[in-house]
């Protein structure tokens, strides 16, 4: 990268990184160490910063920013020919209706599910989806409050939840089967090599532990690791992002299903490799724009 790229980073508000502020925060760092090492300039700013900014003049901008109003502002600028990485519209396609709805569509190993508005009884959809139970996720946006992604083991128990929803003023929800399976966790970067999963439980690594109880033990059941890197990387692709982290149930007979997958992850436990991997590919699309933009000019 040229010592005179220009870069403005914008960072994630601590509400949108439940129990991962400071996770998130660190892989940011990291990645524009490694940048700014190299020579490139970097401008900070925070979301609302950004927000009441007049002008943008760098030609790339990396976001962890996850509120609509700045996805919809990044969007704008994208359509203006800025590039943007993770895309805002990547970014959209993952809040979580979007992200089913898209997943089921390009035939991506992905729970049964459905989307209901919150006023809805759940009496059939309880009884075709909820043989082991249900999973209820609010279907506007990520997880923001622990109650936004709840299990309900009975009718009575997710008709509660969405009420609880409606009262919230959420107006859809996505509920899913409940899979049982081991759980893992899994960090990619599209465009390399690098791909890192763990079993989150055995590192306490998980948003909300209370999932633990309701999965049971870890089995370790064997599983295709490559198959699992090659799927993640699709379903990332497919939701347009390039760095991503998700989660996947990997069943008794080793196939598995994907069942979160989000845009810019903390990177926690493989911070270092991930962060590399990270300005290596924002390194790649600098030097694309830059190409692009010299034959433009020809």
């Amino acid at each position: 990268m040229t010592s005179n790229m220009d870069i403005l980073v914008i960072a994630r508000k601590s509400r949108f990184s439940p129990n991962h502020i400071g996770n998130d925060a660190a892989i940011l760092n990291i990645v524009c160490g490694i940048l700014e090492s190299k020579g490139t300039v970097i401008e900070h700013c925070t979301e609302d910063e950004f927000l009441v900014k007049e002008t943008v003049r760098q030609g790339l901008i990396i976001s962890m920013g996850r509120s609509k109003s700045l996805v919809l502002r990044l969007q704008k600028l994208e359509v203006e020919g800025k590039i943007v990485l993770n895309s805002a519209f990547g970014v959209e396609n993952c809040f979580r209706k979007n992200m089913t709805q898209a997943l089921l569509a390009q035939d991506i190993p992905y729970p049964k599910s459905v989307v209901i508005n919150t006023s809805t009884a759940i009496d059939t959809i309880f009884g075709q989806l909820g043989n082991g139970g249900v999973w209820l996720k609010r279907g506007d946006f990520h997880a923001i409050h622990k109650e936004d992604v709840s299990f309900a083991a009975s009718i009575e128990e997710a008709q509660g939840i969405l009420e609880e929803y409606a009262l919230r003023e959420i107006e859809e929800a996505v509920v899913s089967e409940h899979l049982q399976g081991d759980l893992v966790k899994f960090y990619g970067v599209r465009g390399t090599d690098f791909f890192y999963w763990f079993y989150p439980y055995e590192h306490n690594h998980h948003k909300y532990a209370v999932y633990e109880q309701i999965n049971g033990k870890l089995v370790y059941n064997s599983f295709d690791m490559r198959r699992l890197q090659e799927t993640a990387d699709r379903a990332a692709s497919v939701l347009n992002v390039e760095i991503y982290g998700g989660d996947a149930i990997i069943n008794a007979n080793g196939s598995f299903h994907i069942i979160d997958l989000n845009d810019w992850p903390s990177f926690a436990p493989c911070r270092t490799e991930g962060a590399r991997a990270i300005a290596d590919r924002l390194e790649e699309v600098a030097l694309l724009r830059s190409t692009i933009k010299d034959q433009s000019n020809l």
